[in-house]
């Protein structure tokens, strides 16, 4: 059986050496790299809504995915008593304001009027506390905060649903990306 790539038959030891170099390499890096070495277990407490407009369900949805984003995506194990990580904090900003008219443009059909749509900004700034108790050097706490910019038609409920989950994604990918791959 001689299958032929590029004029290399796999029969062919030149084919063999490029797969064992191909593997070798492959086995040299890996991209899920992690600053994580001898940490073991995680405690992530719930972080409570401590801004002046609260949207009653962002304190539990964000503690939650802040806990499956770490134990999904590391060998860590969740604990309530003595973890080597602690990771907690509050959302200590929530607010939805108004930014510039818009570009977009739609035309009123009742008057024939070019009417310009307006858009909002949603705000949502967490402070977190992170303490690695192997390795206190890495231990800190900071301020993460991200917005959404939506068009203004959009219903309370449909900002809780879409524009709030991609601010608060992007914010737990920076915790996360600080903790973990200490970039």
């Amino acid at each position: 059986m001689n299958f032929k790539i590029k004029n290399i038959k796999i029969g062919q030891p030149k084919f063999w050496l490029l797969v064992l170099c191909l593997s070798v390499l492959n086995s040299c890096y890996s991209f899920t790299g992690s600053s994580l070495k001898d940490e073991k277990t995680i405690q992530i407490n719930e972080f409570p809504n401590n801004a002046s407009l609260v949207n009653p369900t962002l304190s539990q949805q964000f503690s939650t995915d802040v806990q499956n984003r770490f134990l999904q995506r590391t060998t860590l194990k969740g604990t309530k008593e003595n973890p080597d990580i602690l990771v907690e904090g509050e959302i200590t900003d929530y607010s939805i304001t108004p930014t510039t008219i818009g570009s977009n443009t739609v035309t009123n059909q009742s008057t024939g009027g070019v009417v310009q749509q307006s858009q909002n900004k949603l705000t949502i700034t967490v402070k977190v506390h992170y303490e690695n108790k192997l390795h206190p050097e890495l231990s800190f706490d900071r301020t993460y905060s991200d917005e959404a910019v939506f068009n203004s038609s959009l219903s309370q409920s449909e900002i809780e649903s879409s524009q709030v989950k991609i601010a608060t994604d992007r914010i737990i990918n920076k915790i996360f990306n600080d903790i973990v791959a200490n970039w």
